[in-house]
This record gives C-alpha cells, sequence and structure tokens, in this order.
C-alpha cells in the first residue's frame, strides 16, 4: 500500500514511518523542512510540503492510498490545525485517498460526568494546555465538514509517552478510555500500531476512534 505521511519529522510521524515500513508499505515522508528527513532509510521516497497550500498537497497526494497526517503547530500557531486541515482536504478532494488523522483527545466524553469533554476537565487537561484542545477540537469539526474525502479520525488518549511496543491496546469511539486506576495512557509506538491496523483493516470509518491501554 502507498502511504503519505504528513509531518513525518514530528515524533509520531517518525514512528509512523517505520511501523509502515516494517509493514512493507510503500512510505513518502513528507515534511515543511526536508533535512529533518534526511536520515531516514533510503527507500523511503522524502518531499517537502506546506500542508496549508492545496496545490501541492494535490500534486503530492495523486497516487497514495493512504494520507497520515501527524503534522502539530509550533506553540503559539495552534489555530493553523484547523486552516491546515481544511486545507489538506481540499487538496485531497479529488484524488480518492483515504486521510488517518492524529488528531486530539479534547472531544472525548470523560467517563460518568454526564457528557463533559476532555477538553473542560482540568483532570486530564492543564490549563496551559488548553488552546491547542481548542484547536484540536476545531479540526475535529472541520473533519465532520462535507469535503467528500474519506476520512478517519484518532483521538489519542490523555497520556502519551515514549514506551515500548506491546501491540496490545483497546479501542472506543467517543468517550476517553481509563484504565482500572483511572488513567488514560497509551505509548507512542502503541498508538501507531493501532493506527496502521485501522489503516489496514478498517472498521471504524465513520470516522471517529480512540485508544488506550
Amino acid at each position: 500500500m502507498k502511504i503519505l505521511i504528513l509531518g513525518a519529522s514530528g515524533t509520531v510521524g517518525r514512528r509512523t514511518v517505520f511501523e509502515a515500513l516494517a509493514r512493507g508499505h510503500h512510505v513518502t515522508a513528507a515534511a515543511r523542512n526536508l533535512n529533518r528527513l534526511q536520515d531516514l532509510p533510503s527507500q523511503v521516497v522524502t518531499r517537502a510540503l506546506d500542508i496549508g497550500n492545496r496545490a501541492q498537497v494535490a500534486q503530492l497526494v495523486a497516487g497514495q492510498a493512504v494520507v497520515v497526517n501527524a503534522t502539530r503547530p509550533a506553540a503559539g500557531e495552534e489555530q493553523a490545525i484547523a486552516d491546515n486541515t481544511r486545507a489538506l482536504l481540499q487538496g485531497m478532494a479529488s484524488s480518492g485517498a483515504r486521510l488517518m488523522v492524529v488528531g486530539g483527545a479534547a472531544r472525548l466524553k470523560v467517563p460518568d460526568r454526564d457528557g463533559r469533554l476532555l477538553l473542560d476537565d482540568p483532570r486530564f487537561l492543564s490549563p496551559h494546555l488548553r488552546p491547542v484542545g481548542e484547536a484540536s477540537l476545531e479540526q475535529y469539526r472541520v473533519c465532520q465538514e462535507p469535503h467528500g474525502v474519506d476520512v478517519s479520525y484518532l483521538s489519542p488518549p490523555a497520556e502519551l509517552f515514549e514506551g515500548e511496543r506491546t501491540g496490545s491496546y483497546r479501542i472506543g469511539r467517543d468517550e476517553l478510555l481509563l484504565d482500572a486506576h483511572g488513567r488514560s495512557r497509551i505509548s507512542i509506538a502503541d498508538l501507531v500500531v493501532a493506527m496502521l491496523d485501522e489503516i489496514e483493516r478498517p472498521g471504524f470509518r465513520n470516522p471517529r476512534f480512540t485508544v488506550a491501554y
């Protein structure tokens, strides 16, 4: 399968590159700064991309089966998340490719809190992270707009951490997944495993899901 990974120089994007390669996929890695992709394996095609440029997007996604959007804005530029996602969708409109968005957890409902979103629960989202939470919620709403693209939106749990790849996870849809200790967490490696499993065996194309331990 041909997979284009946007934001491939970031933590999640880079993990996605290596997981997709290990599964035998044909990977194109894209980032704004091409120099940050120079150390990737030689079988990876690397490209520079401004995700907000619809013409560039349309050219790069041609012939791809799946596009993974793992981009993240710099601090203070959180509002670019929604605008860039809309430009990406517009650039993909006639490509026929599926889009997998690695989004945010802000949209998830907290269990036993009468529909309260994670965005409004300081136990799971620190106040200083609220701007990026609000931006990710707007990104999710953009993905729900009419656009003609087959989109899946992956919401991570409250905690993402560097850890081993176990291949184990639980999957949900709209509710924050908690473990027996009340924590919502998964390693970046296993988040990527869950995402590639969904790409290879689609089950949540309606289009939203979440994962956690």
